[in-house]
């Protein structure tokens, strides 16, 4: 028998809480405190002018400090709840396709990879399963050169790790194997598991759990275990947002002018705010065995105040840095919009990549020119002859423009546009132009001649 030494990271039940609630968006995060409530007897609602905090659990450490030598913005002055304004909700269609693109943008991918990445999430049926071929999605990329099997693989595999997990599988036996990765259970059921739904569905769903087992050399009650794993499962990871639905959505944080200056505003006035009662154990007469459960609520209760504090302070940096680096989309809308990756703003604020995603992902920022998802303002850049980079939605923008204003009896041609943005110090090919002009659904010159 040898002993070996492995190292690895475990996550604890105060960093999974946290990261839970920052990814969670507004109104989950309103249902998620809410059955907390119900379920903790320590935590409790405080009133608008009670404290809210007792002592007994940390608290949030308010505005952070510059990173990287930036001066920071105005700090949050804590608005109350009436001072916010009256935001009613903005109706907005979700699906299935456009969840996955915006986390496709968030995703540390080249041109190229993007560009698979969006045929895969087009091709995908209703209950969220790839049913393309390599050749349709070779032609729906329309990239030279054309990506092989492997390149469409290794997207298709990132793909799958999104929300919801295991989308974009080709098969239930593949679907259900990547949801097993991330289960709490016993070994020996987990592996149990894993085989029959590698190999073994077709048996399970004729011959129920004892072919199962008998197939399989399983005792009875293990198969059963498993089976009841798999139950857990969803076979239809986009069936939920595979149907444009209408949500109302309503602002996370506010951009507001201070002077010559933008300052980012939580809007969170109107959530719950939570304390831990901590004489609650102690005007009860109750043994041991209760008191520990007592501890145990009341342990609980700190660290969901405690992670409530945490995403606050990270949602509100994670705005801060972006408003600083979008001061253009908020002066001029996209026309104004930057070129900025998700390492960027990570490197600002000393975090890492997958904090700055669930911070940005359904959060959403109320700005001069309307209600945007903070990942929207994340966006690959083109060289704009200076030295920085102009978004590509901002060269889309400018492009609208220029055929808006151009002369209905001479429209101009994509290289005309290629050469006027060029004199501008953005410099892209024609083809390039094409393809933004085909992206706004505007036709090319000759059919707006032809339409004029």
């Amino acid at each position: 028998m040898r002993l070996t030494q492995r190292q690895g990271t475990r996550l604890t039940p105060q960093l999974q809480l946290a990261m839970r609630l920052l990814q969670c968006g507004r109104t989950e995060l309103e249902h998620l405190i809410e059955d907390a409530l119900a379920a903790n007897p320590v935590l409790e609602r405080v009133a608008d002018d009670g404290p809210a905090h007792t002592g007994d659990e940390p608290l949030d450490h308010g505005p952070g400090h510059a990173e990287n030598g930036e001066p920071p913005l105005p700090a949050e002055t804590g608005a109350a709840a009436g001072d916010e304004p009256d935001w009613h909700g903005i109706a907005e269609p979700v699906s299935l396709q456009s969840h996955l693109n915006a986390q496709l943008r968030l995703s540390p991918l080249g041109p190229r990879d993007r560009a698979i990445g969006e045929a895969l999430i087009d091709g995908l049926d209703a209950d969220g399963y790839c049913t393309a071929g390599f050749d349709d999605i070779r032609a729906a990329c329309a990239l030279q050169p054309a990506p092989d099997d492997a390149e469409i693989e290794t997207v298709r595999h990132l793909i799958q790790r999104f929300d919801p997990l295991a989308v974009a599988s080709r098969t239930l036996s593949e679907c259900l194997l990547l949801q097993l990765h991330g289960i709490d259970a016993e070994p020996a059921v987990l592996a149990a598991a894993r085989r029959i739904a590698d190999a073994h569905l077709d048996v399970l769903a004729r011959q129920g759990v004892l072919g199962a087992a008998k197939a399989l050399g399983l005792a009875p009650d293990l198969a059963g275990r498993a089976v009841a794993v798999l139950k857990t499962l969803d076979p239809r990871p986009g069936a939920a947002l595979a149907a444009a639905r209408t949500e109302y959505i309503e602002p996370d944080l506010i951009a507001e002018r201070d002077g010559t200056r933008w300052r980012v505003r939580l809007l969170d006035g109107h959530r719950p705010r939570l304390r831990v009662n901590a004489g609650y154990g102690r005007r009860l007469r109750a043994g041991a065995a209760e008191q520990a459960v007592i501890g145990q609520y009341r342990q609980e209760a700190q660290w969901l105040v405690a992670a409530l504090a945490q995403r606050r302070d990270t949602l509100r940096r994670v705005a801060e840095a972006v408003v600083r680096r979008q001061t253009g989309f908020l002066e001029q809308g996209l026309r104004g919009l930057r070129a900025m990756r998700l390492q960027d703003v990570a490197g600002d604020l000393g975090l890492h990549e997958s904090t700055v995603s669930r911070a940005c992902n359904g959060k959403y920022l109320a700005t001069p020119h309307g209600l945007f998802e903070l990942s929207a303002l994340f966006a690959s850049g083109v060289a704009d002859g200076g030295d920085g980079l102009q978004a590509a939605d901002a060269v889309q923008a400018r492009i609208a423009e220029l055929i808006g204003a151009e002369d209905p009896a001479k429209p101009l041609s994509d290289a005309a546009i290629a050469q006027r943005l060029a004199a501008e110090g953005v410099s892209i090919a024609r083809r390039t132009v094409a393809k933004y002009r085909d992206a706004l659904r505007i036709p090319p010159a000759s059919a707006r001649r032809e339409s004029a």
